[in-house]
C-alpha cells in the first residue's frame, strides 16, 4: 500500500477533480435535460421536434465519440476551452438526454386532471409546468435520476483519455510509475469512486424521505 499512502496528495487532487467534473456536469445536465423534457411535452411542434431530435441523436452516440467531437471538432470552429471544460461540456451534453427522458417519464406520470385543473384556473403552459407538474415529476423520478447521475460519476473516467487528470488519470499514472503495486493503486481508485456513489445514494435517500414527508 506504500504506492497509495505515499501518493495520497495526488489521489486527493484527482478525487477533487472528479468531484468537480461530476458536480458541474450534473448541474448542467439537470438544467438542460429539464428544459429538453419541457420541449418534448410542449404544445409547440418545433420545440417537440428539436427535443426529440436531440435525445435520439445523443442517446445513440457513444460517449467516447461525444468527447472526440467536443475536444477535437469544436476548436476547429473557434470554440477553445481547457480539457477540463471540454469534459464538462461532453458529459453535460450526453447525460442531458438521459435526464430528459427520466424527467419526461415523470411528467407523463402526473395525473392529467391536475394539469387540466391548472389550465382551468388560467395558468399558462409554462406556469403549469413549473408550479404544478415538474415538482411532482421530480419526486416521481428520483431513483431514475439517481441512476443517471451515478452513471455520470463513473463516466467521468473517460476524461482521463482526453488529458484531464481526474481520479482515473491519476490511477493510470501511478500504475505506470509503480508496476509492482498495480492492485493497491487500482483499489485506491475504486475506493474514491465508491465514496462518490455512496454519497450520492445517501443524498437520494434523504431526498426521497423528504419527498414522502411533503406528500
Amino acid at each position: 500500500m506504500d504506492a497509495v499512502l505515499d501518493n495520497l496528495d495526488i489521489f486527493a487532487e484527482g478525487f477533487r477533480r472528479t468531484v468537480a467534473l461530476s458536480v458541474l456536469a450534473a448541474v448542467a445536465a439537470l438544467l438542460v435535460g429539464t428544459a429538453l423534457a419541457a420541449m418534448r411535452v410542449s404544445p409547440v411542434p418545433p420545440l417537440r421536434w428539436f427535443g426529440t431530435a436531440y435525445v435520439q441523436t445523443v442517446r445513440n452516440t457513444p460517449l467516447t465519440v461525444m468527447f472526440f467531437f467536443v475536444v477535437f471538432v469544436l476548436p476547429q470552429v473557434g470554440v477553445v476551452f481547457s480539457y477540463f471544460v471540454f469534459a464538462v461540456v461532453a458529459l453535460s451534453i450526453y447525460h442531458a438526454a438521459l435526464v430528459c427522458e427520466a424527467v419526461r417519464s415523470g411528467i407523463n406520470g402526473v395525473d392529467v386532471g391536475q394539469a387540466e385543473a391548472a389550465r382551468a384556473l388560467g395558468l399558462t403552459f409554462s406556469q403549469n409546468l413549473r408550479l404544478i407538474v415538474l415538482p411532482q415529476a421530480f419526486r416521481n423520478v428520483l431513483q431514475p435520476l439517481g441512476s443517471v447521475l451515478s452513471a455520470l460519476i463513473r463516466n467521468t473516467s473517460i476524461a482521463a483519455a482526453f488529458g484531464v487528470q481526474e481520479l482515473t488519470g491519476v490511477v493510470q499514472r501511478l500504475t505506470t510509475a509503480n508496476p509492482d503495486s498495480v492492485i493497491a493503486v487500482l483499489l485506491g481508485g475504486m475506493v474514491g469512486y465508491l465514496i462518490l456513489t455512496l454519497a450520492l445514494a445517501g443524498a437520494l435517500a434523504l431526498a426521497e424521505r423528504r419527498a414522502v414527508t411533503i406528500r
